[in-house]
């Protein structure tokens, strides 16, 4: 028996105006977790689609083992044993997990009503033998993303799957929820003899999961390495086409004056006593585990929601920011931390996204003046180096990290001195992020004042001049970059509230 089960050879994907997919090759061996990395617009996503049958290559050949098959559609990677678990889970909340499990190859007795007991009995097993504290009958609404993921893949049990897609499952969970999937996905391949393909932009999931990972860029193959073989210098290497020599391009700037400061802002019930300034060429970083209260203050800031108590000083005024356009006309910029729900508009072109906060400097009081909007709009599209067919396509088109990159255009559109940056690189590729660091540093080396929300340490550690810890809605330190070590990060997130209870 061959040890490889899963092979593509030349597959070629065409759509119109564009080559998805170019000539790619991969092997997939019996009982391993393969990582996939490439920037975002590398050719993953449909190379996913292709093994999973809901796309049909031009050219190219698929291999099960030592046989050549043709995928129709999705049924029929099911019926060969593949099934994929998406970042974005797609699941029926108002269904119990036993129904989200079984849904479309339900169980029925011989007259053809549905065998509940059975499904649910299945249910409870597989969940059981994946180590989860959740039943069968519980309501999927009501789970965490991670333990709807980990339902994903009971799912795929449930059919029998044995070639398991992972894509960036972990990119919207804590450090605590991965580590459970990664259990998880290690007792797929040790005790369910499952062959993993892993998708993730971060290196720290490849080196915790994989043996092997192959590289996708601009729709190419690139290589295939034993990870025990390649440095993280070659990976980004090939993955972006050059060298990155630092992904943290953080320039040194004279700091100003304070532009932003909070006085014991609170808003009962997410945070209280926030005090600290954000200075002009200052990038300040406020971290802190999730639900910490980064967000909620960041939010009462732009006056999504309004602080009940407490004061915001703006170049050196007291202000009361009422709404998002309060705080644009001041100054204040936001780039939200979810870009597709809150910060962009799918269906819209590129050009119209950008230019959407400040319409006021294209029209005359009654027609837009279109010539003059896209001319903006097509020099931030150069400015911030936006990888798209044109400045009109739609922003539903584009990669995460090109999408994250017209939000901050949308931003430079505006006369602004403090930006505002929530998990700025959050699910953006390499190359994305080092693209979105530079340009932060580069609006600090102009005199912007930068907030940056991150939880990611070595962002924070490599791009700001000053931390604030968040812990339980409170900040629990502050230290200038100079002090700050990862260690004393953690302690004041995490390990000190361990401490309290004690």
């Amino acid at each position: 028996m061959s040890d490889i089960i899963l092979e593509l050879k030349n597959i070629t994907k065409i759509f119109p105006g564009t080559k998805a997919l170019d000539n790619v090759s991969f092997q997939l061996k019996r009982g391993e977790i393969h990582a996939l990395m490439g920037e975002n617009g590398a050719g993953k996503s449909t190379f996913i689609k292709v093994i999973t049958g809901v796309h049909r290559p031009e050219q190219g050949e698929m291999f099960l083992g030592c046989s050549k098959v043709t995928l129709q559609g999705p049924k029929d990677a099911q019926k060969y044993g593949i099934a994929a678990i998406y970042q974005h889970v797609t699941c029926y909340p108002d269904l119990n997990v036993a129904e989200n499990i079984f849904i479309g190859h339900e169980i029925r007795h011989k007259l053809g009503r549905l065998n509940w007991k059975e499904m649910y009995r299945i249910s409870d097993e597989l969940l059981q033998s994946l180590g989860i504290n959740f039943n069968s009958r519980t309501q999927m609404g009501t789970l965490s993303v991670a333990q709807q993921q980990i339902v994903e893949i009971a799912k795929a049990l449930s059919m029998k799957a044995k070639i398991i897609i992972m894509d960036e499952p972990t990119a919207a969970l804590t450090k605590r929820e991965s580590e459970e999937l990664y259990r998880v996905t290690e007792q797929l391949r040790d005790n369910e003899g499952a062959s993993i393909i892993f998708i993730s932009h971060r290196f720290e999931d490849m080196y915790r999961l994989a043996s092997r990972v192959t590289v996708f860029r601009d729709s190419q193959y690139i290589g295939n390495w034993e990870l025990d073989k390649v440095s993280k210098d070659d990976l980004i290497k090939a993955m972006v086409g050059r060298e990155v020599s630092s992904l943290y391009p953080k320039a040194k700037t004279d700091i100003g004056e304070s532009v932003l400061e909070l006085e014991n802002l609170t808003r009962t019930g997410y945070f209280s006593g926030i005090s600290f300034s954000v200075r002009k060429g200052e990038i300040l970083g406020l971290t802190g585990l999730v639900g910490a209260g980064r967000t909620e203050v960041c939010e009462s800031l732009f006056g999504i929601h309004k602080a009940d108590s407490g004061k915001i000083i703006f170049a050196g005024n007291e202000v009361t920011i009422e709404n998002p356009r309060t705080a644009m006309d001041l100054g204040i910029g936001y780039l939200p931390e979810d870009r597709q729900l809150q910060g962009l508009i799918l269906d819209w072109g590129i050009d119209k996204n950008i230019t959407l906060p400040n319409l006021d400097q294209f029209s005359n009081g009654v027609w837009l003046n279109d010539q003059k909007e896209l001319e903006i709009a097509e020099d931030m599209f150069k400015k911030v180096l936006i990888k798209a067919q044109s400045v009109q396509a739609t922003a539903s088109s584009l990669s995460g990290g090109n999408q994250q990159k017209v939000v901050v255009a949308k931003l430079l559109t505006t006369d602004l001195k403090v930006i505002i940056l929530d998990e700025p690189t959050k699910g953006v590729d390499v190359g994305a992020k080092y693209a979105i660091h530079k340009i932060m540093s580069d609006l600090a080396s102009r005199g912007y004042a930068v907030l940056m929300v991150s939880s990611e340490m070595p962002e924070v550690l490599g791009m700001c001049d000053r931390i604030i810890v968040m812990k339980e809605g409170k900040i629990s330190d502050t230290m200038d970059i100079a002090d700050a070590t990862q260690e004393k990060i953690l302690e004041a997130a995490m390990v000190k509230s361990v401490k309290d209870r004690q």
